[in-house]
């Protein structure tokens, strides 16, 4: 695992590069958890703001892993969180083919109450104040973001 650190004026930027597998999963939620908890100024119950963070990228990752890196344990998933005093910003590389956000389903919109597809992207939506999924250089980019001002 790869971890970078830099502080620039009340920014921190942490890049972490993990191979594509699901172990790393609580790890990766819980690096982003204990940032949420450093944080000098975050919105009004930190605790909820730290393990909501800790979901987003666990599901984020796990999206990652399964889906466009199809769980191959030779490729990695890229992860650089950044906060600012003003914004949160998550960025999840992978190396897969990519999909349309848009085309996503709702899982709050199915009859099968035991269905799991769009979960975790309907989960991040409800979380974070902008999700873009896009091409990226040599594959593509989640990116989230939450307004903290």
């Amino acid at each position: 695992m790869d971890v970078s650190g830099e502080t620039m004026e009340n920014k921190l930027e942490i890049q972490i590069k993990v191979p594509n597998q699901t172990r790393y999963l609580s790890l990766i939620g819980r690096i982003g958890e204990n940032m949420a908890r450093e944080m000098c100024r975050l919105p009004d119950d930190k605790e909820t703001f730290a393990h909501n963070l800790n979901v987003v990228l666990t599901e984020a990752m796990a999206n990652a892993i399964k889906h466009a890196n199809a769980a191959d344990p030779d490729t990695f998933v890229k992860i650089c969180i950044t906060i600012s005093d003003k914004e949160l910003s998550v960025k999840v590389y992978d190396s897969g083919q990519g999909f349309d956000l848009n085309a996503i389903p709702n899982p709050t919109e199915s009859s099968d109450s035991l269905c799991d597809a769009g979960r975790g992207i309907f989960i991040i939506r409800s979380l974070m104040d902008s999700v873009a999924y896009k091409k990226s250089k040599g594959g593509n980019v989640l990116e989230m973001k939450k307004v903290l001002d």
